[in-house]
């Protein structure tokens, strides 16, 4: 993403105003929402993390900012919905079984996973590894945020091998690859001279290049 959508990092929004002793919904609605997106996810095939928030990604800069965090969810299921014929007098043919009430919690709790088999997938960095994030400008859905793009950092684990995010959310299939935690310096990512923090991403293998050596 290479809109407003993608705000780490950025600034001029003023503080974050915490709410305290702030309940998980504000409203009833939010909680049905919450239930509605794990039964949508279920009914309809092809539909998942990566397209959900490619659809929340094509929603108008002005009306993001605008939105609650739940009406963000609304609107992206509601636009899923009806590009596959959802919120039409018949229903499409070719829907898995509908998930009921009772089984909404089960589906809740036994939880998802993207990863995939490793089996004839290199990994083509080890831990200790210095990369370079590419400074890629995607239209489309991407996990790779923009304060990291162009920017050097130390693979920190191998997660393992996990279905592109990219690749699925274009409708383009799965593309198994290894996911990485690399780590950054805030020094590499904002210029802040003496800062010992460091920002952990989770990167695929597309997003990364071997780091060229810097000459001091």
């Amino acid at each position: 993403m290479n809109t407003i959508h993608d705000m780490g990092g950025m600034d001029g929004f003023g503080a974050i105003q915490r709410e305290t002793d702030e309940p998980v919904f504000h409203a009833e609605w939010e909680q049905r929402m919450f239930a509605l997106a794990f039964g949508i996810a279920v009914a309809v095939p092809k539909t998942d993390d990566d397209h959900f928030r490619r659809q929340i990604e094509s929603l108008p800069p002005v009306t993001y900012l605008k939105a609650s965090y739940y009406e963000l969810w609304y609107r992206a299921y509601s636009a899923i919905l009806r590009r596959h014929g959802l919120l039409d007098a018949v229903a499409p043919k070719g829907l898995n079984p509908p998930l009921t009430a009772a089984r909404v919690l089960p589906v809740i709790e036994s939880g998802a996973t993207n990863r995939m088999a490793a089996e004839g997938i290199v990994a083509r960095f080890k831990t200790g590894d210095a990369v370079t994030a590419r400074n890629m400008h995607p239209t489309g859905h991407t996990r790779l945020p923009r304060y990291a793009r162009g920017k050097r950092g130390i693979i920190h684990a191998d997660c393992g091998v996990f279905s592109f995010a990219d690749s699925k959310a274009r409708g383009d299939g799965p593309c198994p690859q290894h996911l990485y935690t690399v780590a950054f310096t805030a020094e590499e990512l904002w210029g802040e001279p003496g800062q010992r923090n460091k920002v952990y991403v989770d990167l695929w293998d597309s997003y990364l290049d071997p780091a060229v050596q810097r000459v001091s």
